[in-house]
């Protein structure tokens, strides 16, 4: 009954203003920024610069999964405190505005780090990574506030989509750079340019995007920290509710950690296994990006006209198919096919996977919904790299150790390390089959059917 009291005094704050044309336009602005972190920092430049020039060698894979790991984890401790809080005291932007100016600030520092700071290395990712994902948790509660159950799938692509050419322009511009000039300084500054690029996508979402829901008051004695706790106990006692849900966050945190791996090792394997420059690998990240525009666009119409669940489990077969060819692959122009087969797959996974939980979430637990996302995603962000990394080290050691010269063995390691990727994606679809996704009207009533 004190459950359904609170649920009924939330509904009873949270404002019907209708979203305007500008507000999500702003929310797709911010995607386009956060999008280059993620194209320069994670997946084309920072991750094959640390591999091979801070650290070196399978050293430098292990400890890059060490650094993605570490950021996961505490984004996955306060992923859901933060997500309750924010849906309490109707503070999103405020999270969201924190978090990004972390993500901003570290990505901007990473033009200090030079070969051989590896600490400092480790450490200004980390928190840029922090930052980063911690501030997807706020953004992502933002979806359900500006579409309606019928459309959220066409807008959270719509979102992905555009965010994907925001990767593409800064990898172009960043790429131009390094062609023209080369050198490692070069390499360093475009960290620069990517915060800067960053921050000033950011801006139209705070200045025009109007929250919807309004604070709610602290009950005598109350702190927001208390709350945070009693909501979550709350959420977790009537988890028999939300079981579909529950089963799809275990589904999601399984086949995500495939995800993972393959974006935050995707450049190591290109210049590990075909000695890719680095201005091939920013062409190749862009090719990913170019076809991730298209998958997150594609799979954003399917989920509305067909449905989420079956969107997904076509953008995850898809996924397998071109993992289980990159096992095989020799040649670097068939592996640039199968980075845009991939590239156009797992923004539909992404996407996808981000309309389902906003079609779960009731209206009032949006934020807290997305922190437990959050959770899944962050977990499997730690587990997948940190797998990936191990067995991509010490098969390489123990193949050196038996006679494999040491190229050999690191290439070997890695291939073996890929298949561990197929097994991640291949047990995530299965449970997913045996989820069943709620229809528009039930997501849209679902706070009713709750209480």
């Amino acid at each position: 009954m004190a459950i359904a009291l609170e649920r009924t005094k939330t509904r009873a704050v949270r404002k019907r203003i209708p979203t305007t044309r500008r507000e999500r336009w702003a929310w797709y602005f911010y995607d386009f920024g956060n999008s280059a972190y993620a194209a320069v920092v994670l997946l084309a430049v920072y991750s094959a610069y640390f591999q091979g020039q801070v650290v070196g060698g399978s050293q430098g894979t292990r400890l890059w999964g060490v650094a993605v790991g570490i950021a996961m984890l505490v984004v996955a401790f306060l992923s859901p405190i933060l997500g309750t809080l924010a849906d309490f005291s109707a503070s999103k932007k405020k999270f969201l505005l924190f978090f990004t100016t972390i993500s901003v600030i570290f990505t901007g520092a990473l033009f200090f780090v030079m070969p051989g700071d590896v600490f400092t290395g480790m450490l200004f990712f980390i928190l840029a990574e922090i930052g980063y994902r911690a501030a997807q948790v706020f953004y992502n509660a933002l979806l359900p506030e500006i579409a309606t159950p019928e459309e959220i799938g066409k807008v959270s692509g719509n979102g992905w989509a555009f965010g994907s050419l925001g990767g593409i322009i800064c990898l172009l511009i960043v790429l131009a750079l390094i062609m023209s000039v080369g050198g490692t300084t070069v390499v360093r500054f475009s960290f620069l340019i990517t915060a800067a690029f960053y921050l000033a996508s950011s801006i139209p979402l705070f200045l025009w995007l109007r929250e919807r829901a309004e604070p709610q008051a602290l009950r005598k004695g109350d702190g927001y920290l208390g709350v945070a706790f009693r909501r979550l106990k709350e959420t977790f006692g009537a988890v028999r509710q939300y079981r579909e849900f529950i089963k799809f966050i275990v589904a999601f945190l399984i086949y995500n950690d495939g995800i993972m791996m393959a974006l935050n090792f995707a450049a190591i394997i290109g210049a590990v296994l075909f000695g890719m420059t680095q201005q091939q690998l920013i062409i190749f990240m862009i090719i990913i990006q170019i076809t991730s525009v298209a998958g997150a666009y594609v799979f954003g119409i399917l989920a509305d006209r067909w449905s989420s669940k079956h969107s997904l489990i076509l953008s995850l077969v898809l996924m397998i198919g071109a993992v289980v060819w990159m096992i095989f692959v020799q040649n670097v122009t068939v592996f640039f096919v199968i980075g845009a087969i991939a590239g156009f797959a797992l923004t539909g996974v992404q996407s996808v996977s981000r309309t389902l939980v906003g079609q779960f979430a009731p209206a009032e637990k949006s934020a807290e919904f997305y922190g437990f996302f959050e959770v899944g995603g962050r977990t499997s962000s730690f587990i997948g790299p940190a797998v990936y990394g191990f067995i991509a080290a010490e098969a390489a050691i123990l193949l050196g150790a038996s006679g494999m010269d040491p190229v050999s063995a690191e290439q070997t390691g890695i291939r073996i390390a890929i298949g561990s990727i197929v097994a991640f994606l291949l047990l995530g679809l299965i449970l997913l089959l045996k989820i069943r996704q709620p229809e528009a009207e039930e997501s849209a009533h679902m706070p009713e059917l709750l209480s």
